[in-house]
């Protein structure tokens, strides 16, 4: 094979056959609820709505479902938009949403369990593995801070007091009334207990029990590598979601890759009686009163439905599908209080598997210097699905999948020729940098694709191409975060811009949440 090399992500894509309609939605039709957009977040809330016989069209941009964990092919290599170590698929407790959602509508999706959750590379040579088995990371752990012993076990113990807590009880819409007498009822001291976390963040619990500054830095990057913040700017409820999650339901690869997820659930949709319109760009949210109660496709289209759920983030939500002239007070002053976080710049490989030395893990962050975790192009995030399901590239090739945050920013006001060489320029110093894990990758090269911020902006419609939404300041755990209700009368949002935040379970908490309050808003 010779290697070639492809400088955006996304052109080409076609769509799958198995997601077409049979019957197209007419804007005749009065919808029981329009979904804007069909990431992860918008799909649980459609199918779990679908599943109670509600009428509900998703309206999505592009050609195939999954937004950001969505998926593309070149050459034999099926690559992952977005990152692929998955929670969510555990087979015991509640906090298993996605294998939870999928059941919803009937549908079941093969998995392949990783017995490690990330190898990290870190400064002042910190190489240790977080291992599925409890034990075995913490024994990892203190090898490097014999000293912190009690620390360790201390912190990461009142993580498990967290999701002790979550993993009690049914987890649904925090704006629901008699949803909160209920489970209070029948959960009293686990609902007390995420009280207490709720106003916390990682930092302040870490810092109560730990006094190494290297080892703080450490619970900095576990934070990091998943909320794109330190340790005092992560909401405690998240950090004991993953950090006990990752040993209790663990990180499971779905078979045939991330997209599968998305697809799995087109599929339930529409088994349910629901639809899915593909290029079907919503242009604008239609207010009757006040209320919402429809939408505009770019096309001209119009579809009418008695709630509108927006899976785009708040910004796009409310400064371009509604007038950004009229924009709620209370998103005026989320907006203070939250931040559009980077994007990244992705580089998709298909490298010669003999790259890769027995016993590589799946997954690896690389950073040589902690005051860099935070800059752009700082920390390197790594993935190698095909480490778990092989069948992702041709036969004797490995996938590398490699992403670091990067501003749109820094890719505005190029010329085509300017923005073609940054790229090729900056993907070979990634690949420079990632021969300290794998050596001789730059001459194992098969096939190369790049994407920047503005990748992600255009394809995924997201603005700035954005991962979410970060905090401007620290604040008190994720008492700031909205939830799926708007000021907007008839419109709520759903995804990483709601509670509670980013990664594929956590918008799919936030799926089950806005279906709940709007089956109980519609009296499903």
């Amino acid at each position: 094979m010779s290697v070639v090399s492809q400088s955006s992500q996304y052109p080409n894509q076609q769509p799958n056959s198995l997601l077409q309609h049979s019957t197209s939605p007419t804007s005749s039709d009065l919808f029981d609820v329009i979904v804007i957009g069909s990431g992860i977040g918008g799909l649980v809330t459609a199918t779990q709505l679908a599943a109670k016989g509600a009428a509900v069209l998703v309206l999505e941009r592009y050609l195939i479902p999954g937004g950001s964990a969505g998926y593309f092919e070149r050459q034999g290599y099926r690559f992952d938009v977005g990152a692929s170590m998955i929670f969510g698929f555990g087979s015991q407790g509640t906090t298993n949403l996605l294998a939870r959602a999928l059941e919803a509508v009937n549908i079941n999706l093969e998995t392949i369990p990783d017995p490690v959750q990330i190898h990290y590379h870190l400064p002042g040579n910190l190489d240790l593995k977080v291992h599925r088995k409890y034990e075995k990371f913490l024994q990892e752990l203190i090898a490097y801070f014999p000293h912190e012993e009690r620390g360790i076990r201390q912190f990461y113990g009142e993580c498990w007091k967290v999701f002790n807590c979550l993993n009690a009880m049914e987890l649904l819409s925090l704006e629901e009334p008699r949803y909160l007498t209920r489970v209070f009822f029948q959960h009293p001291f686990a609902c007390l207990g995420l009280v207490k976390y709720l106003p916390q963040n990682a930092g302040d619990i870490a810092r109560r029990y730990i006094q190494d500054p290297n080892l703080l830095k450490f619970i900095d990057m576990e934070c990091y590598c998943w909320s794109v913040v330190p340790a005092e700017r992560t909401p405690m409820i998240n950090a004991g979601m993953v950090f006990s999650d990752r040993h209790y339901g663990g990180i499971n690869y779905p078979k045939g890759g991330v997209g599968q997820i998305a697809q799995k659930l087109v599929e339930g949709l529409e088994k349910a009686g629901s639809q899915i319109l593909y290029k079907a760009r919503v242009s604008e949210i239609l207010l009757e009163h006040g209320r919402a109660a429809g939408v505009k496709l770019a096309s001209g289209e119009v579809f009418r439905a008695k709630r509108i759920v927006s899976n785009a983030t708040r910004w796009d939500t409310f400064e371009r599908l509604l007038s950004k002239n009229t924009m709620p007070q209370a998103e005026q002053k989320w907006q203070q209080r939250y931040q559009k976080s980077p994007s990244f710049f992705s580089l998709h490989l298909g490298v010669k598997a003999d790259v890769l030395l027995p016993g590589t893990e799946c997954h690896h962050i690389l950073l040589e210097d902690w005051a860099r975790m935070e800059s752009a192009m700082g920390t390197i995030f790594v993935s190698i699905p095909t480490l778990l399901d092989s069948d992702l590239a041709p036969s004797g090739y490995h996938i590398i999948h490699s992403f670091t945050p990067s501003w749109i920013e820094d890719w505005q006001g190029l010329s085509s020729k300017d923005y073609e060489a940054k790229k090729e320029e900056i993907a070979a110093w990634i690949i420079s940098r990632l021969e300290a894990i794998f050596p001789g990758l730059a001459a194992a090269l098969d096939y190369q694709e790049v994407g920047t911020p503005r990748t992600h902006r255009r394809f995924l419609g997201r603005i700035d191409g954005t991962y979410g939404p970060i905090p401007r300041r620290k604040l008190l755990g994720l008492l700031g975060m909205p939830f799926n209700r708007t000021a907007t009368p008839g419109l709520y949002c759903v995804g990483d811009s709601t509670f509670p935040g980013q990664g594929l379970n956590a918008v799919a908490f936030s799926g089950f949440a806005c279906a709940h309050r709007i089956a109980v808003d519609l009296r499903l």
